[in-house]
């Protein structure tokens, strides 16, 4: 697998988890709320802000016939697709304050392009690296076009069946780009738990031999822990200062403690995997004192036998190891031999 370089940070196994707050519908048509945001996400323990770079009409078009009507059991069924879009999407002119906004915390700062125009608006702001959203991968032509400025490409594939993920990597190929990541991603919002899978992730690095990790919409902070001990180099998930700001995301995104909670359990997990070793700790050695040994347990006099009566197998591990009991046994004491002692060589008389 390889190691990505995102600005300053290095993604792949063994580093550091790089972790993403989603900004998406959360600044609630405020910049002073996107910028808080921005900040707040830095103190939460985040490395990067992600945006979404779009405008209603890059997405759809003002129709209000059954095909631009949402009615699939979401959370924002019974919406035009344009008017969600509307009342979701960053400005434009956003776009540099929140970027320098996002430098000045020493956040990387990236986004997610929709169309070529967003594609080539980013690039004039210098963004170290693009997301495809995962409703966005099977548009081949974006892909391509995305992975020709010679950024690493953050994949995501909520929606991809197995031939669309090959066909998007095939779309990065051909633009002569491999830096790129898999995202595992479940597209329902807020995502049940049954539905995640987390056991994807493992073999998406096995099958694609790429840097992988986890976009998130469920609730709470349970599954991109989980991830993150399965394998998943990176994870995002939406940030919002306060859910009772409301908006399209609210309801499956994290506020600043829940966020500060979840990254406080990645480092943690980060920790605790550690590296492939039978090595033991210091600590570890030591204990090693109390594991069982023989010991003599009745007072012997010199000459007497050893029988299961006076040595058992006992804690702490100053005698001999139990493996040795049954070449012991029958064997006579070399001296007399005090209750509590632990067996060694010395005081057995063999031969």
């Amino acid at each position: 697998m390889k190691t990505i370089t995102i600005g300053k940070a290095k993604i792949g196994k063994g580093l550091p988890v790089f972790i993403v707050a989603e900004l998406s519908a959360n600044h609630c048509g405020s910049i002073d709320t996107a910028i808080y945001t921005i900040k707040a996400a830095k103190v939460a323990g985040a490395d990067a802000v992600k945006l979404q770079t779009y405008t209603p009409d890059t997405m759809t078009i003002d129709c209000d016939n059954e095909y631009f009507k949402i009615n699939h059991g979401t959370l924002w069924d019974n919406q035009y697709l344009y008017d969600l879009y509307k009342e979701a999407f960053t400005p434009l002119e956003w776009h540099p304050r929140l970027k320098e906004v996002a430098d000045e915390m020493g956040l990387i700062f990236f986004s997610t392009p929709f169309d070529k125009t967003a594609v080539d608006f980013l690039e004039t702001l210098g963004v170290p690296a693009y997301k495809v959203a995962s409703l966005e991968i099977t548009d081949t032509p974006l892909i391509e076009y995305i992975a020709s400025k010679g950024k690493p490409v953050i994949l995501s594939t909520g929606v991809a069946a197995l031939p669309d993920i090959y066909e998007a990597l095939e779309a990065c190929k051909r633009a002569r780009n491999e830096q790129v990541i898999i995202l595992k991603c479940t597209t329902e919002y807020p995502t049940p738990l049954e539905d995640v899978n987390i056991n994807t992730i493992p073999n998406m690095a096995e099958t694609f031999d790429k840097v992988v990790g986890l976009s998130d919409h469920s609730l709470g902070i349970s599954v991109p822990v989980a991830a993150v001990a399965s394998g998943a180099c990176i994870v995002e998930k939406h940030f919002i200062l306060s859910k009772d700001l409301g908006g399209p995301d609210a309801a499956f995104s994290l506020d600043p403690l829940e966020f500060a909670s979840m990254v406080n359990s990645i480092r943690e997990v980060e920790k605790a995997l550690g590296k492939v070793s039978y090595d033991l700790s210091e600590k570890t050695l030591k204990n090693r004192e109390f594991c069982r040994s023989l010991f003599v347990v009745q007072d012997m006099k010199k000459g007497e036998k050893f029988t299961h009566e006076n040595i058992r197998s006992i804690r702490p591990g100053y005698g001999l190891a139990p493996k040795h009991i049954n070449n012991i046994l029958g064997q006579k004491a070399r001296r007399d031999i005090k209750r509590g002692t632990p067996l060694s060589w010395q005081i057995i008389e063999t031969g």
